[in-house]
Parts: structure tokens; C-alpha cells; sequence
């Protein structure tokens, strides 16, 4: 292959790979202010959250087109090849979670400043940080090229299961213990459970990452600790 036709190919594989990084910064910044947002009853920031969802349409298309241009006119084999479509994957997950944090910017207005016990609003909190931690490293482990922390990185996914499962039973209880909380808490039942699965979209980066870095799947016996479908309000 000519220099000149190596030099393109890196540049094209390069814009990826810068995509993929935008695409990373926004989910974080998404996350992290849906879930402000959300405890701080600010209906501005919910609508900036529910606008950049549209940014972050736009450069999952734009990798898109990318890829497959790439993909057509220069034929990558092996490690590039691999390389092409864990970025294709990736942007999927990744414009998923912003979907996710757009669907609870839009629960904002709907709880209100009405919302449930503070010490329930501290369950909802530290739940997204350890999310917003998760979609934060993702990223930049890729970056790095540090394949181990990846594998680590998705394995921690079962410390969000447990601290979903505990947030779903903390709700059912407020809202056993006062018909009040039902509105408020019906709609952070739905906030959680995004948040879960932002964490879900996070394994399946790491798990693409880790096979764009070297060639091998990690187990699919990852753990998996949400007990919510067998839970039951108490009688």
C-alpha cells in the first residue's frame, strides 16, 4: 500500500476514533445532567439534556456513514477491520445512553417539586454516580488501550444491579407506607431503571472495547445481580 494511501487510511481510522470520544464526552455530560436535573427539579437543564439526544444522533450517524465509506474503499482486514466495527457498536450503546438520559430529562417535569423523601433522592443520587463513573471510564480506558481495566470495568456492573435493586425496594416502601409518594415515585421507578440500563450499555462497550484491543471475547458468564423481577412489596 502507498505511504500516501497509509497516511488516509490512519486519518479515516483516526476521525473514528475521535467520534467515539465526542460521542463518550456527551453521554457523560448527558448522564450527569439529567440526574441534576432530575434532583433538582431544573426543567432548563432536563431540555438541554433532551436537545443534545439530537447531537448525539447526528455523530452516531456521521461514524456511521464513516465506517461504511471506510469499510467499501479501503477493504480493512484483521485488527482494522475490528477496529471499524467495535466503533460501529460502540456508537450504538453509547447513542442509547444518551436516549436513556433523555428519557429522564423528560420525567423532570413530571415529579417535580414534589418528589420523594431526601433520603430516597440520595438512593436516586449515589446510584448515578456510580453509573456516571462507569460511562466516564469506558471511554477513556479505550483510549488508553488498557484492556484489564475494561474487563474490570465490566464486571463492576453487578455493584449497579445491587444498588438498583436496593433503590427499587427503598421506592415500593415510601410508596406503601404513604399513597402520596406513588406519583413521584412511579416516575424515579422509571428514572432507576434507565440508569440500570445505562449501565447495561456500559458493559457492552467494555466487552466490544476489550475485543477491538485484542482479538479475544470475554466470558459471556458476566455477573448479573438485579433481583428486581423477583421482588415483591412485602405483606
Amino acid at each position: 500500500m502507498a505511504e500516501h494511501t497509509v497516511a488516509s487510511f490512519d486519518e479515516d481510522l483516526g476521525q473514528i476514533s475521535r467520534l467515539i470520544r465526542d460521542m463518550g464526552d456527551l453521554a457523560g455530560s448527558m448522564v450527569g445532567a439529567s440526574t441534576r436535573a432530575l434532583l433538582n427539579s431544573d426543567n432548563a437543564l432536563a431540555q438541554r439534556v433532551v436537545s443534545d439526544d439530537a447531537i448525539m444522533d447526528a455523530r452516531q450517524r456521521e461514524l456511521d456513514d464513516r465506517a461504511i465509506t471506510l469499510i467499501a474503499k479501503r477493504q480493512p482486514m484483521a485488527d482494522d477491520l475490528r477496529h471499524v466495527v467495535g466503533s460501529i457498536r460502540m456508537a450504538g450503546d453509547l447513542e442509547r445512553i444518551g436516549d436513556l438520559a433523555k428519557n429522564i430529562a423528560k420525567r423532570v417535569g413530571s415529579v417535580g417539586v414534589s418528589a420523594a423523601p431526601r433520603d430516597l433522592s440520595h438512593s436516586i443520587d449515589s446510584m448515578a454516580q456510580m453509573v456516571l463513573i462507569q460511562v466516564q471510564a469506558v471511554i477513556e480506558e479505550y483510549t488508553l488501550g488498557d484492556a484489564t481495566a475494561l474487563a474490570k470495568l465490566r464486571n463492576d456492573d453487578e455493584r449497579i444491579d445491587v444498588k438498583y435493586t436496593s433503590v427499587f425496594r427503598e421506592l415500593l416502601t415510601y410508596m406503601m407506607e404513604d399513597p402520596r409518594n406513588i406519583t413521584a415515585c412511579t416516575h424515579l421507578l422509571f428514572c432507576a431503571k434507565n440508569l440500570e440500563r445505562i449501565g447495561d450499555h456500559v458493559t457492552n462497550i467494555a466487552e466490544n472495547a476489550y475485543y477491538v484491543l485484542t482479538g479475544t471475547q470475554l466470558p459471556a458468564n458476566r455477573p448479573k445481580q438485579d433481583e428486581t423481577a423477583m421482588s415483591a412489596p412485602a405483606a
